[in-house]
């Protein structure tokens, strides 16, 4: 009994592995990525871009899918496929002879181009990716306007105005750099000046000094001329009445 309690415990470990082994293996999710929307203008070329992140690595059995809804329909078709290592451009639609394949699976890669745009490619472009058994994930869009001229971008009009302002500030500082300068050469030579009059009314000053110091002298001798010329002329007016009283006699 105890043997054949055994050989059924084995038997069921075996067929639990069995059932383990048999069943479906788990799934990881992949990622799908492409901008939000993409501008163009009637006539040129637009590159609709999709990359793609998996776990996994690329199998032989990657799948890339895109479909068109265009602007105001429901209705969404299969206009390009990519399996077994070759691309596919569905005969629906208008992109048979305007669509390339420029993706490269290998370096997670799975976009597209078409050539010669028109008002009827306006709509929403959706890229799908399948890396077995990396399978479950969701689908990325991109949002496709062609028009007469591409609109100017927020970002390019932002980056405008403030490089303008950027470009204002440093001409007014440059000009106040500039008169600050001038201001301080035109002081710089005004003080120039300014010392040479002072030098010279300085040396005009010693001049007159010196004379000054020169003139007393000069003063004195005329003084003392005029002070004995005086007293001789007093001797001589005392001395005549004398004279006078011996020429009489």
């Amino acid at each position: 009994m105890a043997l054949g309690a055994i050989g059924d415990g084995r038997l069921l470990l075996l067929l639990v592995g069995l059932l383990s082994a048999s069943g479906p293996s788990p799934t990881l999710a992949i990622h799908v990525y492409t901008p939000r929307e993409v501008y163009g203008t009637v006539g040129s070329h637009v590159t609709l871009s999709c990359s793609f992140w998996s776990s996994e690595w690329i199998s032989e059995d990657i799948s890339i899918t895109w479909h068109f809804q265009a602007e105001g329909s429901r209705d969404s078709i299969s206009i390009f496929h990519y399996a077994k290592g070759q691309p596919y451009i569905d005969d629906v639609g208008s992109f048979k002879e305007r669509m390339e394949w420029v993706g490269n699976p290998r370096r997670k890669d799975g976009s597209i181009v078409i050539h010669n745009l028109d008002y009827t490619d306006n709509g929403t472009f959706t890229c799908d990716v399948k890396n077995p058994p990396d399978i479950v994930g969701k689908s990325s869009q991109v949002t496709l306007y062609v028009l007469e001229k591409v609109p100017t971008r927020y970002g390019v009009v932002l980056g405008s105005i403030i490089g303008g302002v950027l470009l204002l500030v440093a001409l007014l500082v440059a000009v106040v750099y500039l008169l600050r300068f001038c201001w301080l050469r035109r002081q710089a030579v005004l003080q120039r000046r300014l010392s040479a009059m002072e030098k010279g009314k300085l040396q005009r000053s010693a001049k007159d000094a010196s004379k000054r110091s020169r003139q007393p002298p000069v003063l004195y001798a005329m003084l003392d001329h005029s002070r004995s010329a005086k007293a001789a002329a007093e001797k001589k007016s005392k001395g005549a009445p004398g004279e006078a009283r011996k020429d009489k006699k």
